[in-house]
């Protein structure tokens, strides 16, 4: 069959097979040549791709335990985040960390190890993992944590599933005072204005700024910055009050057929921008929105990808450093304004302090990231080409979980020696390379 990812590029022919039980995926892998594991399929690029086998986890979707005392829940690895969310946010429970979709599975959000809009206060999903259980090549199964086989976890946690296959895990859950988000939001004119906001709003535990990417001049970087926290009693309307873990349901739509590739053109962008840019309100904004509206705007949307057509589109999502930024940032969007390619959605948030550890090729460290959907066409390699050489000339690095076409020289200089210990306990777990992904041959990770 023809499997693709989110992105829906690449597209790779292959079989998909999604087992029952844990004695079946154990069966399936043993006999594999070579494999990789599947949730949801909201992976940007390759990482959930193989051209021989892909396992999915989605008939492992149960919930095991909760102790309402810990806030722990016990899950299989099919189980999504909105199974999650549609379980324990009537019970006054959200997850630590999320990221822009709830269409993510358990397993998934381990072996990207999602971030959300409170990563300079929360850190990365794996943080609040307190253990998981591992199927690998080599060992069987292993149960890893911070504390045991805690290289194993460490490497597991934004692995993409080539240190072996998440079975279950632990996620701890927090209270919430309510089901709605107290949004405030900020007009900024350029990109130093943008960078002040995320400083001066720092108290808040969620922040985001949608980005103009074509604007150029004074107004390059022109952005609204969206920050919230979770909504006291007092401040969601009246009578919504008796029901605060109810939020009114919000409209969906969907789109029906993959629109043509000219859609989304330089035109068609700017204008959408300009509109956009200008429905905000001057000043300080505020209002009150569900956790839906706020965390998760697109998922309202099915079938979103299909605005980007048949060729479909890539995320290309990066991260320079704070001291670097400043100086980084500008020049990578000067690149994009003046290169013709236009991203239809451009996010920037603020990462705080990313604890290290030895083979964890977690995504996240401290300063600005910005993620970025471009339509795929045939000039727009080139030009991420020369964004990557600039992302590290400035110390950053690229978030593999949404990567689709990066040179195994990019990977490397970005990971560095994090990378390099990665590998060695990949080795160890998968002796032979049988876990492997069309990214993973792509970056040299596996043969």
């Amino acid at each position: 069959m023809q499997l693709m990812s989110w992105g829906k590029y690449p597209v790779v022919d292959t079989v998909l097979e999604s087992p029952k039980n844990e004695a079946a995926l154990a069966a399936y892998l043993a006999a594999a040549k070579s494999a990789i594991g599947r949730g949801l399929g909201r992976s940007y690029g390759d990482s959930a791709l193989n051209e021989t086998f892909v396992v999915s986890s989605l008939r492992l979707n149960h919930m095991e335990s909760f102790d309402e005392t810990s806030g722990i829940l016990v899950a299989e690895a099919g189980v999504s985040l909105s199974d999650i969310l549609e379980a324990f946010v009537p019970r006054g429970w959200f997850l630590p960390v999320t990221p822009g979709t709830k269409f993510v599975t358990l397993g998934g959000a381990i072996a990207s190890d999602v971030h959300g809009k409170n990563h300079h206060v929360a850190g990365t999903f794996s943080k609040y993992v307190p253990w998981l259980d591992l199927w690998t090549p080599a060992l069987g199964l292993v149960r890893c944590s911070a504390t045991e086989n805690e290289d194993v976890f460490h490497a597991t946690a934004g692995g993409l599933g080539l240190t072996g296959f998440i079975l279950r895990a632990a996620v701890k859950l927090e209270r919430i005072v309510s089901a709605f988000i107290r949004q405030q939001t900020v007009k900024a004119g350029s990109l130093n204005d943008i960078m002040d906001s995320f400083e001066q709003y720092a108290a808040l535990p969620f922040s985001v700024a949608w980005i103009d990417c074509l604007k150029t001049g004074a107004n390059l970087g022109r952005s609204i910055f969206m920050g919230g926290r979770f909504a006291a009693l007092d401040d969601i309307p009246e009578k919504h009050r008796a029901r605060p873990f109810t939020p009114f349901p919000s409209s969906a739509w969907s789109i029906p057929m993959n629109l043509p590739s000219l859609t989304l053109n330089p035109l068609s962008v700017k204008i959408f921008n300009a509109l956009f840019y200008g429905r905000a309100p001057r000043g300080l904004g505020e209002n009150i929105l569900t956790y839906n509206a706020f965390f998760y705007p697109l998922d309202a949307i099915h079938n979103w990808n299909r605005i980007y057509g048949q060729r479909g589109f890539t995320q290309y999502q990066f991260v320079i450093p704070l001291e670097s930024a400043v100086e980084g940032l500008p020049k990578v969007l000067q690149a994009i304004a003046s290169s013709g390619q236009s991203p239809f959605l451009a996010v920037l948030k603020l990462f705080g302090k990313q604890e290290e550890f030895a083979g964890n090729i977690s995504f996240p460290k401290e300063g600005y990231t910005l993620a970025l959907d471009f339509p795929i066409n045939k000039k727009l390699f080139p030009l991420l080409d020369r964004l990557d050489a600039m992302v590290l000339d400035h110390g950053g690095r690229h978030y593999l979980a949404k990567d689709a076409r990066m040179a195994a020289d990019t990977a490397a200089k970005g990971y560095g020696e994090t990378l390099r210990q990665f590998m060695a306990v990949k080795s160890r777990l998968d002796p032979y390379g049988i876990l492997a992904s069309v990214q993973s041959r792509r970056l040299g990770l596996t043969p």
